[in-house]
């Protein structure tokens, strides 16, 4: 009962984010200067055929009508017409957000996989040479922005050493469709094309360590901190009173609590990174959904750039929810104090 109880207030906040997304991100695409219909005919367009494009886009009613009709199209599930492809959003959404989820789902397991254990290795080493030479590598990934790493990754390893693709999701010529989940790696190994799975690994590795490095450096600071404040608890002296061999004591006593705050912070950089992936998208020429946002905003495309956003806020407070609920049942202090 405590847990239902935990878990229908975030229900409840969630929804109430959504709705204020949704007025925010439809106002400001109402006021951003410029005709969206002007743009999409071009400089040479006839008012008479601004003024039709203006009726069928809804633009010439209130704007509290516009909204309204908005949140009933988005409660069908319909987020309107493209004016820069011409096609459904639903569609241009569903053609490039499997590429982004792609990359984003690569970034945080590589971030978990090398970023817990060095945060756990530099907190067992406490001040010595390993712990400072991971704090400073940490450093170094949160502060290097995402797109010189991208361009100095190409630099390197795709035109100096020539060992790896720098862009697109396959190599030219190979007209592959992921037409079952959409994950290149995953489909290609459904249809039993190893060698294509090889392929899609190759294209995804430079992205995807580009994307990651700002990534490593936050878990790695975060569960060495973690660590650290956790072994100085009275039960881990006790337990070390005890006799109880350090290995057990770090992985079977100290790493469930310190996990909280990584998993938090991988919770939200997974969110946050379907829409922020767009430098690196574009960088390597990834057909992402971050990157199509960033072509629909240039074009003042607006039920394309709502829809992007829609999208993007639907999926943060999907994963805030599921890390919420994961937390809580990692720790259930946090949802009892949830509760009061």
């Amino acid at each position: 009962m405590e847990f239902l109880y935990f878990l229908a207030r975030r229900l409840l906040w969630s929804i109430l984010v959504l709705v204020g997304l949704s007025i925010i991100i439809f106002t400001i695409a109402r006021v951003v200067p410029g005709d969206p219909a002007r743009i999409a005919l071009g400089p040479l367009a006839t008012q008479e055929q601004v003024a039709a494009l203006q009726a069928e886009m809804g633009l010439d009613q209130p704007i509290h009508s516009q909204y309204l009709g908005y949140v009933g199209g988005l409660l069908q599930g319909d987020l309107g017409q493209s004016l820069l492809t011409q096609r459904s959003v639903n569609e241009d959404i569903g053609d490039t957000f499997a590429a982004t989820f792609e990359l984003v789902v690569a970034t945080v397991i590589v971030s978990m996989i090398i970023g817990v254990p060095a945060g756990v290795m530099a907190a067992r080493n406490k001040d010595g040479w390993l712990d400072n030479s991971s704090r400073f590598i940490a450093l170094l990934g949160v502060v290097t922005p995402a797109f010189f790493l991208a361009i100095l990754l190409q630099i390197l390893a795709g035109y100096v050493l020539q060992i790896l693709p720098v862009t697109n999701r396959m190599p030219a010529g190979i007209d592959f469709q992921a037409n079952i989940t959409g994950l290149m790696v995953i489909d290609t190994m459904l249809h039993g094309r190893f060698d294509l799975t090889v392929e899609a690994l190759r294209h995804l590795l430079l992205p995807t360590i580009a994307l990651s490095a700002a990534t490593i450096g936050q878990i790695m600071r975060i569960t060495r901190s973690s660590m650290i404040d956790v072994s100085r608890q009275d039960y881990i002296e006790a337990s070390r009173a005890f006799g109880i061999p350090a290995r057990i004591r770090t992985f079977k006593y100290m790493l469930r609590p310190s996990f909280v705050p990584p998993l938090t912070i991988l919770g939200l950089e997974f969110a946050s990174l379907i829409g922020n992936a767009f430098v690196v998208e574009m960088v390597f020429g990834w057909p992402g959904m971050a990157s199509y946002g960033v072509r629909t905003i240039l074009q003042k495309d607006l039920n394309a750039v709502m829809g992007v956003v829609m999208v993007s806020g639907l999926f943060f407070v999907f994963v805030n929810l599921l890390i919420d609920v994961l937390v809580g049942y990692v720790d259930p202090r946090v949802r009892i104090r949830g509760t009061r």
